[in-house]
């Protein structure tokens, strides 16, 4: 669906209330259709994005793994290297 959002479960440190927010404003954009809402519905946007942050947060609060945390930086740079596999020039 939207490939900007990106995992934010069993990270070590824990996913702070910035990405959390990230992720839901790239899902109300991605559902909308819009990347800026306009005057008269950008009160419903700005709902639904607290609306779905606060869900989030209270999913991410609420699971529960064995699997031992990921590293922020080693699957960042599992991702460049994907990244650049992928788009590497023949």
């Amino acid at each position: 669906m939207c490939r900007n959002i990106h995992v934010l479960h069993n990270f070590e440190p824990a996913a702070t209330s910035d990405e959390v927010r990230a992720a839901a404003l790239q899902y109300v954009r991605k559902v909308s259709g819009s990347t800026t809402p306009s005057q008269a519905n950008a009160a419903a946007f700005d709902q639904a994005v607290a609306e779905i942050a606060h869900a989030t947060q209270h999913l991410l609060d609420h699971l529960t793994t064995s699997a031992p945390p990921k590293n922020r930086e080693v699957e960042a740079e599992k991702a460049k290297a994907r990244s650049a596999q992928r788009f590497a020039q023949v």
